[in-house]
């Protein structure tokens, strides 16, 4: 039997480009195009993506006959779609290509699904997949192969888990949600106490570590809430969503969440906000509408961070900030404090400079004023 390993799609030029919105520098011949690549590696059926000055350079050795460039960019030697918005074009035609995932309508022989379980219409439920009692499913949506959901679970329409993902009891997800392989949605959160101040509260309350506190026992806060995930949220590959205390965790409407993000219990993330890969974010902490939190950021718990706040890579959040800040560092401060600091860092490092060749010139004028004694 052959197998095809490659998928294509084709088109026109010329519907491609009503579709981008482009400008079309010329409509002869209209080129039937079958994949999208850089200009390097395209052929006579490719369009070439040409949206860098380094990629333009490059169409002077390419074999495509079409590029989509920047507005503005006129080349005699190939057709070309003007485009305002580079990056947006993109994204329409990468949409456009995309081969969507094996997931068939109709129940996989071997998943699992509790009797009290409700499924709406053209739902697809892959291989080993469990839904647990009382979940519920909305119409057109895709639970790829070993997907777990557990019980009192309600699941809206057109949405689309991958491979592995887990969904604990009593979660709420919205329409059009897409989760990534291995990802955590309503784990227990990570909450607990000692009976007396254990060794973190004496510290914060006094500044320092003191006592014994060898017989600690540390008792475990049960997790009463859930998570609550809001229409258009995207959730990468093995991003963690803890269960609130009491309430549920919630994560706003249109909110893009990457691979390897850790969000803890009773967290309120807003709407359409950005959280890339390797975030952090501690228990019990407030994020308004449109935050961006740059890879490797981390958040102290019962931290409030205003809309429209960007937070810059590998920042260190353990105070509050309000809307519109931008802030970078460890621990993270306004970006124009950030600037002061380093600048005056380097000012530093130049008077310490400054201060070794006077004191050397001390030292040897020193040497020569006791040699005339």
């Amino acid at each position: 039997m052959e197998i095809t390993r490659q998928e294509f799609k084709s088109y026109k030029l010329s519907e491609i480009n009503e579709i981008i919105g482009g400008i079309l520098s010329q409509n002869e011949n209209d080129i039937e195009i079958k994949r999208l690549s850089p200009p390097k590696s395209a052929d006579e059926n490719t369009l070439a993506l040409a949206l860098s000055e380094e990629e333009i350079a490059n169409l002077a050795q390419t074999k495509a006959r079409a590029a989509v460039v920047p507005l503005g960019v006129s080349l005699e030697n190939i057709i070309t779609i003007e485009v305002e918005r580079p990056r947006l074009a993109m994204m329409k035609l990468l949409h456009l290509f995309t081969i969507p995932v094996d997931a068939p309508t109709g129940i996989h022989e071997s998943a699992v699904i509790h009797p009290e379980a409700v499924l709406g219409k053209n739902v697809s439920v892959g291989p080993n997949v469990v839904i647990g009692r009382g979940t519920i499913i909305g119409d057109n949506t895709k639970l790829v192969a070993n997907v777990y959901i557990g019980k009192f679970v309600e699941i809206g329409t057109n949405c689309l888990f991958y491979p592995g993902v887990n969904i604990g009891d009593n979660a709420i997800i919205g329409n059009n949600v897409i989760i990534h392989h291995g990802t955590s949605i309503a784990a227990d959160g990570f909450s607990f106490v000692t009976e007396r101040p254990d060794s973190v509260e004496t510290a914060r309350q006094q500044g320092k570590v003191e006592g014994d506190f060898s017989q600690q026992k540390i008792f475990k806060i049960p997790s009463l809430g859930s998570v609550t995930i809001s229409d258009d949220v995207e959730i990468g590959a093995n991003a963690c969503i803890d269960k609130g205390t009491v309430e549920n965790t919630f994560i706003g409407k249109g909110t893009k969440i990457d691979n390897l993000v850790m969000i803890g219990h009773n967290c309120k993330v807003g709407e359409n906000c950005l959280i890339v890969s390797q975030v952090g974010i501690s228990g019990s902490v407030e994020i308004g509408d449109r935050v961006v939190l740059a890879g490797q950021v981390g958040i102290a718990d019962h931290v409030n961070i205003g809309s429209d706040s960007i937070v810059m890579a590998q920042s260190g959040v353990s105070k509050s900030f309000p809307e519109k800040s931008i802030v970078m560092g460890a621990p993270a401060v306004y970006r124009k404090e950030f600037v002061k600091q380093i600048k005056a860092l380097k000012d530093a490092s130049k008077f310490i400079a400054e201060f070794k060749q006077l004191k050397k010139e001390l030292e040897e004028f020193k040497k020569g004023f006791e040699g005339l004694q």
